[in-house]
């Protein structure tokens, strides 16, 4: 490819809303445009890094026995329905009508369409394992799209669904997908970790995300200093937290006249403990499908609440702060709540490191009063779920090394969804016994445009975007310095033509530009690598610079094409 005649429409500024080098840099360079809000065109470069992304995803998931396919991007929403996800996805999923009155959804994810691809048609545990994927577009309507690509409202994903006879089998392709997206982020140059998570809308027994860590990423990780324990902050455990405090001694359980002490700290304060002996309420609207309702969360006081998990220990859409009015209309007393005589209609839960536990003090349910030497007993273990927030220096689970908080961007996300779709789509087969029975099932995400992104994130500098050989548009620049001076021009062609023969991915800048222009697109752009032929040549030299570090060095004409083959070929 000759720069002359390469599209490449960049531009000086930084876009007003570009908070991020990736989203900043990427439209500066031109490999997109914002069409909308969270609405992205990609231009001739920004096209070649997600067709070299595709070409690494589709190689491996062909290699680990996955069929391509292709899914619709717009789905009826029968469907939907069918499985129970159309009313309880949210604002997140675009809901239309066609000019019959028919209704759709476009399409976040395509559980859905793949169990309806295969009810029918797969009747007998002797066609299976299955697992078929596409990369598609999908939708989702982010209520704030932001950071350009890595927060848009339509992007690409690598989406699969595996169906299987039992969950051994589901379990077998799992851990396959684990060691496939290991292969996909490694072969594509990323820094990266597979945690632990939390389902989501998506639904399931059990998850794993794949971050790649970075200092601008969007979620917070929990990883331990000792062993390979990592998890979402959604989804992350510790050992049971301990205190060196000294524990307060009660006699005996007795309500104790508290007034004004009304927050956590104000209690601690009062009798003089340590906030880890104390009961904390975080008191919260739980918003259902056909209802809403006051839902209290016990945790110790030294914890926060983690919401994910308490959404997911109510199984409410989602979770809001509850008002003053509220919280009275339901009988509770704010800042003197705990679960010993909560009013019968008022449904809560305590964490579960708080079960057993003796000797602490919270709430009475009643103004300017708490309860001294509470013992957390008597309570249906129903009650009892984990809620709270892993914080940086607890002890890991698994090895009891310290933990700490990161950042990482998700990338990709595979689950065990188990009977959850098959179930209620009544997709079934014939297993060993002759038994009709749900296909067992397990989906499989890669963000493949939010990865353009990513890869972004993960390596660029204060002069612009700095790509590995696997993602790069092109991975070598020949930069002729004066196209007007004859012989840079011939030796700069001469160069090209032998990289092109090798089959390396090269263009040849024969713009009619000042070097220093040529320079900073390149810095810009951030080829891998780039030759430049210029004054040097006279003495028989050229000069060769590496995009990372913007390393230079001088390189005689005679030994430029084995330096080439051996850097790129």
């Amino acid at each position: 490819m000759r720069f002359s005649k390469l599209f490449v429409p960049t531009t000086k500024e930084t876009p007003k809303d570009a908070t991020l080098p990736s989203h900043a840099y990427l439209i500066r360079a031109g490999f997109i445009e914002q069409l909308g809000s969270g609405l992205y065109n990609f231009m001739p470069l920004g096209k070649m890094v997600l067709d070299n992304i595709k070409s690494v995803v589709k190689d491996e998931m062909d290699k680990a026995g996955a069929q391509e396919v292709i899914f619709n991007f717009i789905t009826p929403s029968t469907f939907w329905k069918e499985s129970g996800r159309y009313s309880a996805y949210g604002k997140e999923l675009l809901r239309f009508k066609d000019r019959k009155e028919n209704e759709f959804i476009l399409s976040p994810t395509n559980e859905e369409s793949a169990v309806e691809m295969v009810r029918n048609k797969i009747t007998s545990y002797k066609q299976l394992p299955l697992h078929l994927y596409h990369i598609n577009t999908k939708f989702r309507d982010e209520a704030r799209p932001r950071f350009g690509l890595l927060r848009g409202r339509e992007f690409l994903m690598k989406d699969g669904y595996s169906f299987h006879e039992d969950e051994e089998d589901l379990a077998r392709e799992f851990d396959l997908m684990h060691e496939t997206y290991t292969k996909i982020f490694t072969r594509l140059g990323l820094n990266f970790r597979a945690v632990d998570a939390d389902s989501g809308a998506i639904g399931g027994s059990g998850s794993k995300e794949f971050m790649v860590l970075a200092d601008n990423g969007e979620d917070d990780i929990i990883v331990c200093d000792k062993c390979s324990y990592a998890a979402n902050i959604e989804a992350a455990k510790r050992s049971k937290k301990t205190s060196k405090a000294q524990k307060p001694e009660f006699n005996m359980m007795s309500k104790f006249h508290t007034p004004n002490i009304n927050t956590i700290e104000a209690v601690a304060n009062f009798f003089k403990v340590d906030k880890f002996y104390t009961i904390k309420a975080v008191i919260k609207k739980a918003i259902y499908e056909d209802k809403s309702e006051i839902v209290v969360f016990f945790v110790r006081g030294s914890d926060e609440l983690q919401e994910v998990k308490a959404l997911n220990a109510c199984g409410a859409l989602e979770l809001e702060d509850a008002s003053i009015d509220e919280i009275e209309k339901a009988g509770i007393v704010a800042g003197y709540c705990g679960p010993a005589g909560l009013g019968e209609n008022i449904n809560f839960y305590i964490d579960s490191e708080l079960k057993g536990e003796r000797g602490l003090i919270c709430g009475a349910n009643e103004k300017d009063y708490h309860i001294i030497g509470f013992n957390v007993l008597s309570f249906k273990d129903s009650r009892f779920k984990d809620l709270v927030a892993v914080q940086s220096g607890d002890e890991c689970l698994v090895c009891g090394g310290k933990l700490s908080i990161t950042k990482g961007i998700e990338v990709g996300h595979i689950f065990k969804l188990g009977q959850k779709y098959s179930a209620p789509m009544n997709a079934n087969f014939l297993d060993r016994n002759g038994k009709s029975v749900p296909f067992f099932m397990g989906c499989y995400g890669i963000g493949v445009s939010r990865l353009v992104a990513v890869a972004v994130e993960s390596k660029h500098d204060e002069k612009g975007m700095i790509w590995n050989k696997e993602l790069a548009p092109f991975e070598l620049i020949i930069i002729v310095s004066s196209i007007k001076d004859e012989e840079q021009m011939k030796f700069g062609e001469e160069i090209y033509e032998f990289a092109k023969n090798l089959g390396i991915k090269v263009i040849l800048d024969d713009r009619n530009e000042r070097f220093g222009v040529k320079m900073s697109k390149f810095e810009l752009i951030g080829f891998p690598y780039a030759i430049i032929v210029g004054k040097g040549l006279k003495d028989s030299k050229v000069e060769l610079i590496t995009r990372d570090g913007l390393e230079k060095k001088e390189i005689s004409i005679s030994e430029i094409k084995e330096c080439i083959k051996e850097l790129l070929s």
